[in-house]
């Protein structure tokens, strides 16, 4: 096996006096894609607060190709090549659609991903990029975020609650983008509550239950039985 791009090791995070994750231990490889799911309340946001640098952590408590970064700002983690799609979008309620999407390059890192090329894989989001990016549907505003997100060229890439509040059809039309996305030598971490399709797009799964693992394993062999057993506690 490779050494991890990601690691969380015995990770724990407190929102003051409430402790949120107890002992959260992920790995994440090159190029692959895993799974985050549980009910509401489960802890997967804090996951991706504590990666990101929003929530601070002890420094070995999160590790990036080997370097301990647990203490780390947002914009330090940012650098590293750490980027989320966050839940609820976030986007820039003042500014277009086009700018938006550049401060996501801001960054500064090399890569694959341009404003052309994010155009090339949402085209909506190029003939609408000079209207205020609140002004579009859900599914397009999290287009952008996906877009502002991919223009940082990050080499991992965490979608929290992806397909929350989502029509069905742009659920999937966001899906079938994500090839695109990860073919291009990316890794990701996908947190979702639709189950089917958290399972159908990773090639792991790892099942919080307030805050601690109560399921991890290989998408391919996980039972129904078992992902239904750890996701309500039964």
């Amino acid at each position: 096996m490779p050494d991890a791009l990601l690691s969380t090791r015995e990770l724990e995070a407190h929102y003051g006096d409430f402790q949120a994750l107890f002992g959260i231990s992920i790995d994440v490889f090159p190029e692959e894609v895993i799974a985050i799911i549980g009910a509401n309340g489960a802890g997967k946001t804090t996951l991706m607060r504590s990666i990101t640098g929003l929530l601070r952590n002890e420094p070995e408590m999160v590790v990036w190709k080997g370097q301990s970064v647990g203490g780390f700002r947002a914009d330090q983690v940012a650098h590293l090549g750490i980027a989320m799609v966050p839940e609820g979008r976030q986007l820039f309620q003042s500014l277009s659609v086009k700018e938006n999407l550049i401060i996501g390059g801001q960054m500064g890192r090399k890569g694959p991903w341009s404003l052309e090329k994010v155009y090339e894989l949402f085209p909506i989001l190029k003939e609408r990029r000079n209207v205020p990016a609140t002004a579009l549907s859900g599914g397009q505003q999290q287009m952008v975020a996906i877009g502002r997100a991919l223009m940082s060229n990050p080499d991992i890439l965490l979608f929290d609650e992806i397909s929350l509040g989502l029509a069905p059809i742009i659920i999937k039309s966001i899906y079938e983008a994500l090839p695109k996305i990860i073919g291009q030598g990316m890794s990701a971490i996908i947190v979702e509550q639709d189950i089917a399709k958290a399972v159908s797009v990773s090639s792991r799964v790892y099942c919080l239950q307030e805050g601690r693992i109560s399921l991890k394993g290989r998408s391919d062999e996980l039972t129904r039985e078992a992902i239904s057993a750890a996701y309500f506690g039964v």
